[in-house]
């Protein structure tokens, strides 16, 4: 069934537009009314490998734009932490990458897209075209219209291959006396944090810049995962000791402050894909992830606090990761990424004690004057999203009136 005759049904069933399912929480549900599956439509409509600019349908994956784009020497502009995710959904959802300092977020790079609305049809938005739309749709999570199609400006580049350059530091104050030159010098950077380190250590970890090196491959890697999670064991397996476990091994595999290699983009860009069912792992009730982005002037106390809170609170971060977002202003209102500090931490769900932490989580930064990333939650209060994001009624005014999602619903109705 195609978007028109769905939309007919409205308003007995509200619709929501469906990527590959890749966020972390509700934006990309719609359990009391129906998904609109863009998945069928993942065509390469154009691409004009002298300009770099690529016009497909928008459920195409990020990983088959990259093989079609690679070997013309043309790379994604900004790219989150996997490619497994649609082209309608990185625009809906505004993905940042590792190099938002200077390239902000993947928004930035689209330079049109056709929209269809289920009560004024289908319409051609840029940002001097349905200006209006087109900001509100970009990060809008879905909820203006149904993305077809979209145009968008890629990167050229020198190589597909990443010369990493690795830093080792000690504590949390070590980091933010790197990061500024870090993006200064580099076109990607993000550092791993060791959760579970304390006292003079806390924050400790591994600051991992990049840039493209410049000999000349442009092999595409296949996305298929090396290793896979075969099923889903009783309990989950991000535990204590398996936390201290990773994090030990982790920061003391590099033994040298400083470490240079080269290394291909898959395993710089997209670590987890190599791992089929990763998520597997944390066992039968999932994890929760939280993400929050805090003012560049408090972010250290801020990030400081935040780390040792979920330690006080007995939970470990199997994956920590720190970077800083630049200046670069998003075209979309609704976008999550602003100037300051981001940190991503996951957990295991155990139930209402992870609930209690993601609520003081949430405090800290809403206090601090930070935001939460609504694409990677579940359970955020609707005070905690309209706290982070202000422009929300715009987008309610500028929703369709037959889509709706979990998320939405929670926090903004």
């Amino acid at each position: 069934m195609d978007w028109q005759s769905q939309a007919m049904d409205a308003p007995k069933s509200s619709l929501l537009p469906f990527g590959n399912g890749r966020s972390y929480g509700d934006s990309c549900h719609n359990d009391k009314g129906v998904l609109l599956d863009n998945r069928g439509s993942a065509r390469v409509l154009s691409f004009d490998s002298t300009k770099g600019e690529i016009y497909c349908e928008s459920g195409i994956l990020l990983s088959e734009i990259l093989r079609h784009v690679l070997p013309e020497g043309w790379f994604l502009p900004v790219t989150p932490g996997t490619q497994f995710v649609t082209l309608g959904g990185a625009i809906a959802n505004d993905v940042h990458g590792k190099n938002h300092h200077r390239a902000g977020t993947f928004g930035r790079h689209v330079q049109s897209f056709e929209l269809i609305r289920s009560n004024r049809g289908a319409r051609i938005c840029s940002p001097t075209k349905n200006a209006e739309l087109f900001n509100a749709t970009i990060g809008g999570l879905g909820l203006t219209g149904n993305i077809t199609r979209a145009t968008i400006q890629l990167m050229k580049i020198a190589s597909a291959d990443i010369n990493q350059y690795s830093v080792k530091f000690d504590r949390l104050q070590d980091y933010f006396s790197l990061a500024g030159e870090a993006d200064r010098t580099n076109e990607y950077s993000v550092a791993w944090i060791d959760s579970l380190a304390r006292g003079k250590n806390l924050g400790r970890g591994l600051l991992l810049n990049g840039n493209h090196a410049d000999n000349g491959n442009f092999q595409y890697n296949s996305a298929k995962a090396r290793l896979s999670v075969p099923f889903t064991p009783p309990f989950s397996l991000i535990n204590g000791l398996a936390l201290k476990t990773f994090n030990q091994l982790y920061y003391h595999k590099q033994q040298k402050r400083e470490a240079r290699s080269r290394v291909a983009y898959g395993g710089y860009f997209y670590p987890l894909d190599g791992i089929r069912h990763w998520n597997r792992l944390y066992g039968p009730k999932g994890l929760f992830q939280h993400q929050s982005v805090v003012p560049v002037d408090n972010a250290e106390s801020i990030v400081a606090r935040l780390i040792e809170t979920t330690q006080n609170a007995g939970h470990g971060s199997f994956l920590t990761v720190l970077k800083r977002f630049g200046d670069v202003p998003s075209p979309g209102f609704m976008s999550f990424p602003r100037e300051g500090f981001t940190l991503t931490l996951d957990f295991p769900n155990s139930g209402n004690k992870t609930l209690a932490l993601l609520d003081r989580l949430d405090e800290i930064t809403i206090q601090a004057g930070g935001a939460i990333n609504p694409y990677k939650d579940a359970r955020m209060s609707a005070d905690a999203f309209k706290a982070s994001f202000p422009q929300w009624k715009k987008l309610e005014e500028l929703r369709d009136p037959v889509i709706m999602s979990d998320f939405w619903r929670r926090v903004a109705s």
